[in-house]
């Protein structure tokens, strides 16, 4: 994204921001009323569906359309109106602004994790632990779970999840003898080896992305992030923070991580080509790779994320998202029964058909699926990694009320460590004090 265009997005965010916590009140209940006059059971949601109706659903995953098709089929009483209302930012300054209008938004709607809590604390989004959904805590991953809980409420039930592993290009480091990394010590000395072998091969490629860097933090144990109503204190420099940049340093001062930015076409053909070989990430990856680089094919393994101290394996989450009720909903009980059908029901079957990873333990248990070959990946079975990992996340970890904002403005404050050739940690500062300004602006009590 252009310094200009992530600036019209940061201004964007910053105005919604600014006017939903002065609309918000703090004592409410995150849901309004429910049909039949039915508090804290699922009784509401089921008449619901029994009535039908229609609602809009705003989504931009791959299995999206091929969902709503399979829920109309099982309940032809309902219409969803299904909308891609464009990826990323473009979504959520879309949501932003209808929300803002007051008007507009959709019934239900697709959030990241990382954007949940900008949503949930300014009062945007019906609490469904009206409906009883509480029940369903047990069916999930304790992690993703914890994504969807804010500030006491729970505002979607997990869709999937990314838990981080080490995605490796095994071809490559056949060639030239270079071991798989237990520690992160012995990943920067894999990136020192194989960059001496070839210049033209790196390790992995980071240009400065904010979600990779948190993922890191958290990984390493980090808690940069903590919010108690509209307290925030935020401390980049803790000893998680500490530990990630002590290793990766390493790879930004002695330019062993490429410079091709992620999400490209260049970056696939690297991917591919094997200029890159490695990417620390999502248990979504699979997917992209198999569909966006042919050329890795055969190539590629999966190995659990690298650790500190090359004890038991740790990791954390790298994307994920739910769905969400809209406080403007009109049917909120049956965008809610959808909700539940998506991710409770029959809706995870069409999600894993389009190579979705899993949050519910039952289908990341299912021997089917954790025992199933890859053929990409050289026949490798790499869901018994990747479901290890799902129950290995670092518990604990939570996002900025205003993640959207605060991932907007990474490259202005980090992204010079990454141009310059220089340390994480004057970056980090450089943010911290970039997101204290900017709460103390916009309403919250923030200490850093």
């Amino acid at each position: 994204m252009s310094p200009t265009r992530r600036s019209r997005v940061a201004i964007v965010l910053a105005t919604a921001l600014a006017t939903a916590l002065t609309a918000c009140s703090s004592g409410g209940d995150g849901g309004g009323t429910t049909p039949g006059g039915a508090t804290g059971t699922q009784d509401a949601v089921d008449a619901a569906l029994r009535d039908g109706g229609e609602i809009t659903y705003w989504s931009w995953t791959p299995s999206a359309k091929a969902q709503v098709e399979a829920f109309q089929k099982e309940f032809p009483n309902v219409k969803v109106n299904y909308v891609n209302a464009g990826t990323g930012n473009d979504h959520y300054t879309k949501l932003q602004n209808a929300i803002k209008a007051g008007s507009g938004a959709p019934d239900v709607a697709q959030v990241e994790y990382q954007a949940l809590p900008q949503f949930a604390l300014t009062g945007s989004l019906v609490d469904l632990g009206q409906y009883g959904f509480q029940a369903f805590e047990g069916d999930y991953t304790p992690s993703t779970w914890n994504s969807v809980k804010v500030g006491g409420g729970l505002f979607g039930l997990p869709q999937d999840s990314g838990p981080m592993a080490l995605f490796y290009n095994k071809a490559l480091f056949d060639q030239h003898g270079i071991t798989v990394p237990k520690t992160w010590d012995e990943y920067v000395e894999a990136a020192r080896k194989l960059h001496a072998a070839d210049p033209t091969k790196y390790i992995t490629n980071d240009t400065g992305d904010a979600g990779f860097a948190t993922s890191m933090i958290w990984q390493a144990g980090g808690k940069p992030f903590t919010t108690d109503g509209k307290s925030v204190k935020i401390d980049l420099q803790d000893e998680g923070a500490k530990k990630w940049t002590s290793a990766w340093d390493h790879l930004v001062e002695e330019k062993l991580v490429s410079s091709i930015p992620g999400w490209t076409d260049a970056w696939y053909k690297a991917l591919g080509d094997g200029t890159i070989a490695t990417l620390p990430t999502g248990a979504w990856m699979p997917g992209v790779m198999e569909s966006s680089v042919p050329g890795g094919a055969g190539k590629w393994a999966v190995a659990p994320m690298p650790t500190y101290d090359g004890g038991k394996p740790v990791t954390a989450e790298n994307g994920g998202s739910t769905q969400s009720v809209l406080k403007q909903s009109a049917k909120p009980a049956l965008a809610a029964a959808f909700v539940r059908w998506l991710n409770n029901g029959n809706g995870i079957k069409p999600f894993l058909a389009s190579g979705g990873f899993p949050a519910t333990k039952a289908d990341l248990d299912s021997t089917a699926f954790k025992d199933k070959a890859s053929p990409y990946f050289g026949g490798q079975q790499i869901n018994q990694v990747l479901t290890a990992a799902a129950g290995q996340v670092v518990p604990g970890w939570s996002y900025l009320p205003y993640q959207l904002y605060a991932n907007t403005v990474f490259n202005d404050t980090v992204g010079k460590s990454y141009t310059q050739a220089t340390g994480l940690d004057p970056g980090l500062t450089d943010w911290q004090k970039a997101l204290v300004d900017y709460g103390n602006q916009q309403g919250f009590t923030v200490n850093g």
